[in-house]
């Protein structure tokens, strides 16, 4: 997993991290002794704003630079559908992300290392390794034992209110989420976020 602080959120401008107390939110500025001030503003190159929109996303995944750039160059060769679409594809179908998408997790990271320990199945059969790719179809629920843990001892109520993507159709009373279409990037999920320049940076 990338090595991410709110430090990383403030100087890219977002919250990337998905804590919910997330220091952006308090400060929307740069860090350090310049940063509300903005102090002499520099103007950013084009390679400048592409790098900074990938580590955008890149970031909001929690994924190191290699698995990350994996995932790009191959939705940029993939025919099948176009690139925006695939490289959500790509992102939203990892296992870690799904079970952050219907809940189980309040923030990505937290979503890695559920699986990690061993919480999850997927159609039945525990699966631990994060970047697993989910299939139209597959259910994934949380281990039944697993929901005396106390990871999820506030689950119950945490559910109730969540909203999972259209292409999850989710089960509160079972605590799953069963697949039921391809995630894309006309998803409004993913508004907050330029992608030609990330597919321009990974093209050069």
């Amino acid at each position: 997993m990338a090595k991410m602080t709110c430090k990383t959120c403030r100087r890219l401008g977002m919250s990337v991290c998905g804590r919910e107390k997330c220091a952006f939110k308090r400060k929307p500025y740069p860090p350090g002794i310049h940063g509300r001030a903005g102090g002499r503003r520099r103007t950013s190159s084009e390679f400048g704003l592409q790098l900074k929109e990938k580590q955008r996303l890149k970031f909001s995944y929690g994924l190191r630079e290699r698995q990350f750039s994996n995932y790009i160059r191959s939705a940029i060769k993939q025919k099948a559908m176009n690139t925006v679409d695939a490289i959500f594809y790509f992102l939203e179908s990892r296992l870690d992300n799904v079970v952050y998408r219907i809940g189980f997790a309040s923030t990505r990271a937290s979503a890695r290392q559920i699986v990690g320990h061993g919480h999850i199945f997927v159609n039945g059969k525990k699966v631990n390794i994060p970047s697993y790719r989910i299939k139209i179809g597959d259910e994934v629920s949380l281990r039944t034992q697993s929901s005396q843990k106390g990871v999820f001892k506030d689950l119950d109520v945490k559910i109730k209110k969540h909203e999972a993507p259209a292409w999850v159709a989710l089960d509160r009373e079972k605590k799953s989420g069963k697949i039921v279409s391809i995630p894309g990037g006309s998803d409004n999920l993913f508004s907050t976020f330029n992608i030609n320049p990330i597919v321009e940076y990974y093209s050069r």
